[in-house]
């Protein structure tokens, strides 16, 4: 049947013994899977979830029930004191573009200490010329760039002693960039590194791709940003984003959303409510499925002598394996493997072709149930060199594994 399927044999052989050799490592992500899922239970008994908050509003949403509920469940799953979780945002870079425009006013300073921030957000940020981002209405942008994938502590502290800054984003994931991604204890290390030199700016965390990938999610961050199309929506969750943190930044946010004066009083669920509680549900599971398809790609990887990163056996801070072709066409076929293993347009091939938001042509394995959706199996990349993929998801290990025997096998030409 694999034959069928276009699986060879050495590909099969190969998967399986690297499946073997991470006995211990699939054991290690079990074990946090375990606590995430106690987390998120203790959160739904506590906000006492009833089938009444499962219900839905139209119109302008006033009382909505169960939207309520559901920020209170995210708020203490993420462990902050509020949040916002809302269909209303498209993206989780439409949630960072709110939360910066809400959280900034002409004539501050925002400092990123991660470097260049991720392709979408740099004509929001005014990196890249537009009339309406936020250096065309009077905020100053700039960065601390990472080095040797480490925090550059002497250059946040010249940045922030020599003027004030308002506003600190840290980005926990690469993006599309060379650099590691950002474990918790890293950021926490930095954040109090910042409190020691001004306890007052606000640092925003972008959590994209990070979220129960750890035991826990970051402290010490005013407020923090993710999509739901990515780990905490399970899967299920047919769009939206969330922003939690400090009740009144969140407030801003919300009034940003929507309006002032009404805020997150207003927006109708339409009917997301189940999705995004039955997704959060999934979450732990679904997370852990997608770490195991990481570790087994990079190993397996590895092992046909390709650059990956992280290794298979590193402590890892989000759900996204680079594996580094130095080869333009290898990227492509690589990801041609994935789509054919996709359960939605897995008779597409996928090609290199402009997208919004990104100045390079970008190749994207992007068969899912839910467009754009990162927790389900994909695999992108910008056709620049070093030609990495950027591979993430898989709702189950399974599905995750016969994706990698095929696309492994079609790197082989068999």
């Amino acid at each position: 049947m694999r034959e069928e399927y276009g699986i060879s044999n050495d590909a099969y052989e190969l998967i399986n013994a690297c499946e073997k050799e991470l006995t211990d490592v699939f054991k290690r992500i079990d074990s946090i899977c375990e606590i995430n899922s106690l987390k998120v239970l203790n959160a739904f008994k506590n906000n006492r979830l009833s089938e009444i908050h499962l219900s839905t509003t139209t119109g302008y949403g006033y009382d909505d029930l169960g939207r309520d509920t559901c920020e209170k469940i995210f708020a203490e799953v993420l462990g902050f004191e509020d949040a916002l979780v809302r269909n209303q945002f498209i993206s989780g870079s439409h949630a960072l573009c709110v939360t910066l425009f809400a959280l900034l006013r002409p004539g501050d300073v925002m400092l990123s200490v991660t470097g260049l921030p991720y392709d979408t957000l740099h004509e929001v940020i005014g990196i890249k010329k537009n009339n309406s981002s936020l250096e065309a209405f009077g905020v100053k942008y700039e960065q601390v760039d990472l080095i040797d994938n480490e925090f550059d502590y002497e250059g946040i502290k010249k940045a922030l002693l020599s003027k004030k800054i308002k506003l600190i984003e840290i980005q926990r994931s690469k993006g599309y960039s060379t650099r590691k991604s950002l474990t918790i204890d890293k950021v926490e290390k930095v954040i109090e590194f910042i409190r020691s030199i001004d306890k007052d700016v606000i640092i925003m965390i972008d959590n994209c791709y990070c979220e129960m990938v750890s035991d826990r999610e970051p402290t010490g961050a005013d407020i923090i940003v993710g999509s739901l199309i990515k780990n905490l929506g399970g899967g299920l969750a047919p769009n939206g984003a969330y922003v939690a943190g400090r009740h009144d930044l969140v407030e801003l946010v919300g009034e940003r959303l929507t309006l002032p004066g009404e805020g997150r009083e207003v927006g109708p669920s339409l009917g997301a409510n189940k999705s995004f509680l039955q997704g959060l549900f999934f979450a732990p599971s679904v997370v852990a499925s997608s770490v195991k398809t990481a570790c087994l790609t990079s190993l397996a990887l590895e092992k046909l002598g390709y650059e990956v990163e992280p290794k298979f056996d590193e402590v890892r801070a989000d759900i996204v394996q680079n594996i580094i072709f130095r080869d333009k066409d290898m990227l492509i076929k690589y990801c041609q493997g994935i789509q054919s293993s996709s359960p939605v347009d897995s008779s597409a091939l996928p090609v290199p072709g402009d997208m919004p938001g990104y100045d390079d042509q970008v190749i994207m394995a992007a068969g899912a149930f839910t467009q754009g959706s990162s927790i389900e199996l994909s695999c992108d990349g910008p056709i620049r060199e070093p030609y990495i993929a950027y591979q993430q998801g898989s709702l189950m290990y399974p599905y995750g594994k016969i994706a990698v025997m095929k696309a492994v096998s079609m790197l082989k030409g068999e």
